[in-house]
């Protein structure tokens, strides 16, 4: 049977296989950016029209582009209703971006680590991904600069916000400063922010495109973090010079994003019952974010390195003696526990050895610290084993 020569680079979800070995009720799951399922709100759905059933326009419901263009404009983005399309998960975003953008060889800037899903829809299209090291407060500017001077690449893919893996939050001279690059060099800017909202702090920074003064960019969230995950709705915001690409490609694509989906978002975003929820979520997701970071002080401190997240959902560990933790994955496994390994988030894994992702959001805070002590007795096993 002849497939596209695309197929050639489609690879399986690690995650997704991750996941699905983990569904035995014993196992504790540290893998994936599942929300707390106690935390996904009842949403009443007697009100909904009936003529939420037929079909709607591409760019989504005019109502629900209004509401999240206001939101955009109280961060500092420079928008209108009209620059708003309703995704279908703002993974749908990535895929759109990358029909619009690459081709075989295209070059595209990654941070490094970066969000495994972009990575591998990237790599999918036959995209050549330059990594940028990531900092504590952002990406290495040295290493922007040079990649920028040596390369032309279609765009730039990064998330400032409690980034997927690493949890780091670019600082506001990072931002302004990568704004400035990206400016200077005319390299449209792809923003992800899925965990914008889920802040631990007082702290809050404008997006990097509000920044931007020249180059093109898509501005892309969700409300899969804060609302419910299997509504399927997210949304991006472009330049007006891309928007009508992007529409194109979504109708081709899906014609629109589910209507009902979206009238319930719509119920929600901009609420005071949205707002109240939000604060109880933040709430919530502190406490495990604490509990996770007392376990990990007890049983990793002698193991690995690593920063408190200030936000999102996620622990990003880097191992004093590094090990290929994809060989964990079966140890830990037989141990009724699992977690993300960190090499696949990196354009070169053989490289970057050593680092593992611990959600923190699903597990419950009375098994947590089992888990995390169990995790740590398989890593220790190893090292035992490696230097035999």
């Amino acid at each position: 049977m002849a497939f596209s020569e695309r197929v050639d680079r489609l690879k399986s979800s690690l995650i997704r296989e991750i996941l699905a070995a983990a569904q035995r009720p014993e196992v504790m799951s540290f893998a994936g950016g599942l929300p707390a399922e106690s935390m996904l709100p009842k949403v009443e759905w007697a009100q909904m029209p009936a003529s939420m059933g037929q079909y709607g326009m591409s760019e989504g419901e005019p109502a629900l582009r209004e509401a999240i263009a206001a939101e955009a404009r109280e961060l500092g983005v420079d928008c209108s209703a009209s620059q708003v399309l309703i995704v279908s998960g703002s993974q749908q975003t990535l895929d759109l971006a990358s029909k619009l953008f690459i081709d075989v060889g295209t070059e595209v800037l990654l941070e490094a680590p970066t969000y495994l899903a972009a990575l591998q829809i990237f790599q999918l299209f036959g995209a050549d991904c330059l990594a940028v090291p990531q900092e504590a407060d952002g990406p290495s500017l040295v290493a922007l600069r040079q990649r920028l001077e040596q390369h032309k690449p279609a765009f730039a893919y990064l998330i400032p916000t409690f980034q997927n893996p690493s949890a780091v939050r670019y600082s506001e001279e990072k931002r302004d400063a990568v704004a400035a690059l990206l400016d200077e060099f005319n390299v449209v800017l792809i923003e992800d922010e899925p965990y914008r909202e889920l802040v631990f702090d007082e702290s809050s920074a404008r997006p990097i495109v509000s920044r931007m003064r020249k180059a093109s960019w898509i501005y892309t969230g969700t409300v899969s973090k804060t609302l419910l995950p299997g509504l399927r709705v997210g949304y991006l915001i472009a330049t007006p010079d891309l928007f009508p690409y992007l529409l194109r490609l979504k109708q081709s694509a899906d014609l629109h994003t589910n209507r009902i989906g979206q009238w319930q978002a719509l119920q929600w975003l901009g609420s005071e019952q949205y707002r109240t929820h939000l604060r109880e979520l933040r709430r919530f997701y502190r406490l495990r974010r604490d509990a996770m970071q007392a376990a990990l002080t007890e049983h990793f401190g002698d193991l690995a390195d690593w920063q408190i997240p200030q936000g999102g959902l996620f622990f990003w560990l880097r191992l004093k003696c590094p090990v290929d933790t994809r060989t964990l994955l079966n140890p830990a496994l037989e141990q009724d526990v699992v977690f993300m390994p960190g090499e696949p988030f990196f354009i070169d894994p053989e490289q970057n050895l050593g680092y593992l992702r611990l959600n923190f959001s699903h597990v419950a805070p009375d098994r947590l610290d089992e888990g995390v002590c169990r995790l740590a007795k398989v890593i220790r096993g190893c090292e035992i084993a490696d230097a035999a």
